[in-house]
């Protein structure tokens, strides 16, 4: 009875339905469908390329992708700065978007100091026709500094998969006039057109530039848009220069490859032309595209190219035939200035940060954690191939090794969400049995991935320990964006109940990871933190119950059906699951199978042994990471923090047992509300949670060290603690299995607070300073601060210690607002100090470390800032 619900919702993903409008009363079902119809039509388009500064394309396998490069002109060596991708060796100023949505408005600031220029992206997008609407993309930039740069600005589509796309333009070997346009079609997206539009040229620049440049107020129409004076090249820059050129399926990602080769080409045609004076003259124009378009009737992927001097500004639209209106300028202008208010009305009442007295600079601090959180959601598309690698013996421990000697590799510079993953399933029995054999990883069948990433330039892709958390902030700005995520991410479920930790997907994904790393084991777990963001719906949905005609535009009136005219308003698109609650319901029966088969997963492949060492415990509840290495236990999100060492079967790990609590408390919560049905489901988890908690106590607990510790064995196999201070220690507390008045939270808090232990000016330390592997290695989960656990850490103070009597109940409060204000007084002046958040934080000084922009988890000080836990 419950698969057919759950194929049913994978179905929604891919296909569109037609409910009967006619029916007075829509049952859940039809409800069900028109709310996915309106979803895919609204989410359809989106920035989804989120490892490069700008770039668009829609939610489909093989469909139409543009993006955006540029350079310096002013100089031979300008070319080689090309920017594209996203990439700290840049060494940018600081970017990201500052208003994201989600569904149809975006603006992104880019501050390249190097190339003199700042450039703005705002994105549009607008309803209308069968094929997710029409949108559009202002591409302005303006000098960073004093002087008057020369900046070579290129944007580029290509069509992948059936379909084309053409240069409607007359072409000309000096270039092309404004406007450009292009036409295609593709199976999904019907007939369009793509429409790229300059602004107006400059006049009186010097006025321009004292109001554009020093009092940072926008461009009055008329004076934008100088190009450099003519040029002994014989380039006329005033014109769009053009290339054109076929591009095989599944490679436009290498589109900067393309570029940097033709303009270098182009370049090296026009040095043997010309004498050095004259090369020297107009070096301007030296790396421009030849304006020739390649075999015009294969030709899929096209790039354009304006020159411009100072500041500038242009447009792209596109535009799907079968809308019945068309975006242009004035359209995207008025749109454009309403979305930005309805952006910062809507993140008020969200949020509610004047209210709490922060100031405007903390306001826009925040906006910029949620915006750019979901700026680096993306969708991609490859096609698939395959591969079989063949080892001997010690591979499996080699590979893992290899990754420890790295130390976190997570790998840069891939957007693919949609392709085939690297498999070995051969793998599982090797480690459990220690015996050399054959192992032999193969690609598997094309998955689709929509999801939001870590961090835009170091970790654009799918990470499933870093989703939930992700989802946490995501679903209370849009509810019903967060369950399309949620929802493909659980279609990942294989038919064993098994999800990759890492999506390593497409040729993309795989360019950038050395082949070594590539793998994945289907034995290796993470932490299910998705679980956490449901459990953020179900309370979201409990609360909503009783209050839908608290939404402005509501459907609902009292006694009333769910409108079907309420999927045509817009407004109403993040909160369907809410406002509807039988569609809420529907939802956590349609992902409930595939939830359970993950729980049944972990409890037979993750499973620790009890007996076997003789342990005494209340059941044989207890768990075991598998993929650990000396220095690593890299499946527990928690890399190199200390474990027993070496690693032996017979471990068991404080931090799964109590995710498999959290877990088993979930869903126990899901089963109990979908009815008689499940109620041997809802028994057998309230039997496990019970074990769980009794094990917690009698496996994990050491009085001697007055702490909860992993288990391990000594050198007579006698079971022993292995504690190390430090997150890990409070997991119990963490995910919430302590009551208020357990008596072991006295100690957990008088550890969090201690300054030589766990306590710093800036956050918890992962690890107490007096631990002997503080600060040693990579200092990764060694040390340093992390806001995901600093957010777990408030969370459940505030929820259940702050606001619960109890004897620790003060304790508790002071606790929460000394390391509330730490944690979001060091994020924000570190953002102030540099223009980014960071992966991770000094516990001695508070500064930014790793990865940056790093808007995942990190992005979480907003539901600080604005206690919604």
């Amino acid at each position: 009875m419950r698969w057919p619900i759950f194929l049913l919702t994978a179905a929604l993903l891919h296909t569109a339905h037609t409910a009967d409008p006619s029916d007075a009363a829509p049952d859940i079902a039809q409800l069900s469908v028109l709310a996915s119809q309106a979803a895919n039509a609204s989410l359809l388009w989106g920035t989804y390329r989120p490892n490069l500064y700008f770039g668009t394309r829609p939610r489909l396998p093989e469909s139409l992708m543009t993006g955006l490069m540029w350079f310096n002109a002013d100089t031979i060596e300008g070319y080689k700065n090309i920017r594209h991708a996203c990439d700290q060796g840049d060494n940018l100023a600081g970017y990201g978007y500052h208003k994201h949505d989600g569904r149809s408005f975006a603006m992104q600031r880019i501050r390249d100091e190097h190339n003199n220029v700042v450039i703005t992206t705002e994105f549009i997008k607008v309803p209308g026709g069968k094929h997710g609407g029409e949108w559009g993309v202002r591409i302005k930039g303006k000098p960073d500094s004093e002087g008057v740069p020369t900046t070579a600005v290129l944007f580029y589509v290509g069509v992948e998969g059936d379909g084309g796309i053409d240069l409607m333009n007359k072409l000309d070997k000096q270039g092309l006039l404004s406007p450009v346009k292009f036409e295609g079609d593709t199976p999904d997206l019907g007939d369009f057109s793509i429409q790229i539009v300059d602004g107006k040229k400059m006049r009186m620049y010097m006025v321009s530039y004292i109001r554009i440049v020093i009092l940072n107020l926008p461009s009055p129409s008329g004076l934008l848009n100088n190009v450099p004076e003519s040029n002994p090249l014989d380039v006329d820059l005033s014109r769009t220069h053009f290339w054109g050129t076929p591009v095989s399926d599944g490679d436009i990602w290498r589109a900067k490859d393309f570029v940097a080769e033709h303009i270098v080409n182009s370049a090296n045609a026009k040095i043997s032309q010309y004498e050095q004076e004259d090369i020297t003259a107009g070096i301007n124009a030296l790396f421009t595209l030849n304006n020739v378009v390649r075999d015009e009737d294969a030709a899929n992927f096209y790039v354009v190219q304006k020159v411009y001097r100072g500041a500038f500004q242009f447009d792209v639209f596109f535009r799907s035939d079968s809308a019945s209106t068309h975006i242009d300028a004035q359209t995207f202008t008025s749109r454009l200035d309403a979305s930005s208010a309805a952006f910062d009305a809507r993140f008020e009442r969200t949020f509610g940060l004047d209210a709490k007295g922060y100031n405007a600079e903390q306001v826009e601090f925040a906006r910029y954690l949620l915006s750019n959180l979901i700026g680096g959601i993306g969708y991609a598309a490859v096609s698939s191939r395959l591969l079989i690698l063949l080892c001997f013996g010690f591979c499996i421990s080699v590979f893992v090794y290899k990754v420890g000697l790295v130390g976190l590799y997570k790998f840069k510079h891939n957007s693919y969400f949609y392709g085939s993953s690297i498999v070995d399933h051969a793998a599982a029995e090797y480690e459990e049995s220690g015996e050399p054999q054959l192992t032999a990883p193969k690609l598997t069948s094309p998955g689709i991935l929509f999801t939001a990433t870590p961090s835009r330039p170091f970790f654009p892709r799918g990470f499933y320990w870093d989703e939930g958390f992700h989802q946490l902030l995501i679903g209370q700005w849009d509810n019903d964006l967060s369950l399309d995520i949620i929802k493909y991410w659980v279609t990942l479920i294989d038919e064993d109940g098994w999800v990759a930790r890492e999506q390593i997907l497409g040729a993309e994904a795989r360019s950038k990871v050395p082949a070594e790393f590539q793998t994945q084991y289907p034995h290796y777990a993470n932490p299910p933190t998705l679980l956490m963001a449901i459990r953020a719906f179900i309370d979201r949905l409990d609360a909503s119950s009783g209050h839908h005609h608290d939404h402005p535009n509501s459907p609902i009136s009292a006694g009333q059906q769910y409108a079907f005219a309420a999927f045509d308003d817009q407004t109403l698109l993040p909160d369907h699951h809410l406002l509807n609650p039988g569609l809420g319901m529907a939802y956590l029966e349609a992902i409930y199978p595939k939830l359970r088969l993950n729980w049944e997963w972990f409890r037979r492949t993750q499973k620790g042994e009890v007996k076997e060492w003789g342990r005494k415990a209340r059941s044989r509840e207890a768990y075991r990471w598998r993929g650990r290495t000396p220095e690593h236990t890299l499946t527990s999100g928690l890399d190199d923090y200390p474990r027993a060492n070496p690693p032996n079967i017979a471990e068991l790990h404080l931090d799964l047992i109590s995710w498999m609590g959290f877990s088993t408390r979930l869903l126990k919560s899901i089963a109990s509300r979908l009815g008689e049905a499940y109620e041997d489901d809802v028994s057998e988890y309230d039997k496990v949670e019970r074990n769980i908690l009794n094990n917690i106590e009698d496996l994990h607990w050491s009085e001697k060290n007055g702490m909860y510790c992993d288990v391990s064995i000594d050198v007579n196999d006698d079971s022993v603690h292995i504690c190390h201070k430090g997150y890990l220690t409070l997991f119990p507390f963490l995910l919430g299995h302590l009551p208020p008045d357990h008596p072991h939270l006295e100690a957990l808090f008088d550890l969090i607070r201690d300054e030589e232990e766990l306590w710093s000016a800036f956050g918890l330390r992962s690890l107490t300073k007096s631990d002997p592997f503080y600060g040693t290695g990579e200092v990764y989960w060694r040390g340093p601060v992390w806001i995901n656990v600093n957010y777990m850490a408030l969370a459940s103070l505030y929820k259940n210690y702050v606001n619960q009597p109890g004897p620790y109940q003060e304790k508790a409060k002071n606790i929460y607002k000394e390391l509330r204000e730490n944690v979001i007084g060091n994020v924000y002046k570190e953002y102030r100090r540099t223009g980014y958040v960071w992966e991770q934080y000094s516990p001695l000084t508070g500064e930014g470390q790793r990865s940056h922009p790093f808007t995942g988890w990190t992005s979480l000080i907003l539901l600080i800032m604005a206690e919604k836990y």
